[in-house]
């Protein structure tokens, strides 16, 4: 039934408490004030801790190292200076980088599945252009060049930390170059000399393309958060209308109040209505997603229907989890799942500052939150081309464990509540 509140409903009536009786109750304030003041300091605590000091963070970065270099003769002996400067910077101290020594197929291989971050190349004829410097028989002498390519697909962020890397290193690379070829070219005059003391060029070039409307590389974070989202969402609109449909919790919108008659039925039962109906929601709203995104909005995007069922798989599997927290732990089960899916989930997804450039506490949440596993398979299917080994895998492999895990968790804390006769609070008027 529905009755809407009368005006008078607000005034207070002889015997009801008043707003300054019921303040004035420290029972009143315990409650919700810890639990704010807690939801706050850990929302704090995750979201900044991830993002004061990501440089300061930074291990085992992955970059490529390329040597095309084929050699000259210098000195009368057949040098490869793309070999020395390769090896040079490979074992240079500290785990702040992890440079990986390829071919350059390997290395562009690596860039189209995101395992690279960038690449830092010496091209064929570097040590020739080198060697052609002192010798001052062109007027204007080429300058030997490093390329460093870029993988914007990986998040821009990501991508700019690998680039600022290889710069600096070709830079250097170049000084000390740079400081041999000065040494041996006492009598050069002084604008050969400025030109021996840093004799290498970098160039920046993408390495592996992304679409012109894929948000600089933030898309597939977005589209991911979204997927998150729409299935915590749903799935405490889904338990409230059920709860509410099935006689167990009033509604209130506005004036309006609904009560409808209670239907018998146990936890477990209930648990599967709300399971059943997430899931087929979920198959409604990653179709709007899609429509909204790459229809509306002109998101870069190609293998739809793949992404269509993945984003569903996704969806569905994080509504799942969400109606199993809700059965474990009603009324703050709201808060928990908020933690689990979102607050937990967002610092640790490497989707916007890559783990590696992340403290060690979320490398470890990364490894079952659902973020980093959605975010991995959303950018495999928009970046790079739906490989697997681009993280799609991995992704699949996640959801399926997060459903076993959803239904196992929610199956156990309902039949146990069944079995113990807890049986669910039916409002009632006083």
């Amino acid at each position: 039934m529905s009755s809407p509140v009368q005006p008078s409903a607000a005034k207070a009536k002889p015997g009801q408490a008043r707003p300054g009786q019921v303040l004035r109750n420290p029972k009143i304030w315990k409650f919700p004030t810890v639990i704010v003041s807690l939801a706050v300091l850990l929302l704090s605590l995750l979201y900044m801790g991830g993002i004061v000091d990501p440089n300061g963070h930074m291990h085992r970065l992955p970059v490529g190292l390329v040597n095309a270099d084929r050699g000259a003769v210098m000195a009368g002996q057949h040098t490869n200076l793309g070999a020395q400067i390769t090896g040079s910077i490979a074992k240079a101290p500290g785990e702040r980088v992890s440079w990986k020594q390829l071919e350059r197929g390997a290395a562009q291989q690596q860039l189209a599945t995101g395992k690279l971050y960038g690449v830092l190349e010496v091209p064929e004829g570097f040590t020739a252009a080198v060697a052609a410097l002192p010798s001052g028989t062109a007027a204007t002498p080429a300058r030997p060049t490093m390329l460093v390519l870029t993988n914007p697909g990986v998040g821009s962020l990501a991508s700019s930390f690998a680039s600022n890397i290889n710069q600096t290193a070709a830079h250097q690379a170049s000084l000390q170059l740079g400081k041999t070829l000065t040494a041996a070219s006492a009598g050069a005059s002084g604008t050969a000399r400025l030109l021996l003391a840093d004799p290498i060029s970098v160039t920046v070039k993408v390495g592996h393309p992304i679409g012109s409307h894929s948000g600089l590389g933030l898309t597939a974070f977005y589209y991911a958060l979204l997927l998150v989202l729409a299935g915590f969402m749903g799935g405490n609109i889904i338990s409230n209308g059920v709860d509410v449909g099935l006689g167990y919790a009033d509604s209130e919108i506005g004036p309006w109040h609904t009560r409808r008659p209670v239907v018998p039925i146990n936890r477990t039962r209930t648990l599967i209505i709300k399971w059943v109906m997430s899931v087929a929601i979920a198959a409604l709203t990653s179709a709007l997603i899609m429509l909204a995104c790459v229809v509306i909005l002109g998101m870069d995007a190609s293998h739809l229907w793949l992404l269509w069922v993945f984003s569903f798989c996704a969806s569905a599997t994080v509504g799942l989890g969400v109606q199993s927290v809700n059965a474990a732990f009603g009324g703050i089960g709201q808060l928990v799942s908020m933690f689990v899916f979102i607050v937990l989930a967002l610092p640790s997804s490497g989707t916007t500052i890559p783990l590696e450039a992340l403290p060690g506490f979320y490398r470890w949440l990364a490894v079952f939150e659902p973020m980093r596993q959605l975010g991995g398979g959303v950018r495999a299917i928009l970046y790079f081309d739906a490989r697997a080994e681009a993280g799609l895998t991995r992704a699949w492999i996640m959801i399926s464990i997060g459903v076993v895990v959803a239904l196992a968790f929610g199956l156990a804390a309902a039949s146990y509540y069944d079995r113990k006769g807890l049986h669910r609070m039916v409002p009632k008027d006083s």
